[in-house]
């Protein structure tokens, strides 16, 4: 009895866990969201290195004690607040929890600020994302 209920636990707790999106449904809803088609190839490499395309990641521990969220993994000591109470400067005025979410708006419009502030090699998986890239026309 104690398994089915930890099976049953677990499987209402999958979904909290985030999705994992690919290539073209990414590019897809960055589109809808707004996002210059463009910058829709290097934000879906951006992704593909930083979380797999997974939305509810949380990266391990950096060398200051902060730590990376979400699809585009997003740092909680300039970004984003996390959920310890640990100091942030919180540009994105939002909590790190809710660069989790299936719904990625959130995480995006934290992107596009990070992009406006600090460009693309804010994220160090830029070295394999800088330069040529396939198309994305194929995911519309």
């Amino acid at each position: 009895m104690k398994f089915f209920v930890v099976l049953l636990a677990l499987a209402f707790a999958a979904p909290a866990l985030g999705r994992t999106m690919n290539r073209c449904s990414l590019a897809r809803e960055m589109a809808n969201l707004g996002v210059p088609r463009d910058q829709l190839a290097r934000w879906t490499c951006i992704a593909e290195h930083e979380s797999s395309y997974r939305t509810g990641v949380v990266g391990p521990e950096n060398y200051n004690g902060s730590n990376d969220y979400g699809i585009f993994q997003i740092n909680n000591l300039y970004w984003c607040q996390p959920a310890n109470g640990r100091f942030s400067y919180n540009e994105c005025k939002l909590s790190c929890n809710a660069l989790l979410t299936d719904d990625i708006t959130n995480s995006v419009r934290c992107a596009q600020k990070v992009l406006s502030q600090q460009g693309w090699s804010a994220w160090s998986t830029w070295k394999y994302c800088n330069g040529a890239l396939p198309s994305i026309n194929d995911c519309f």
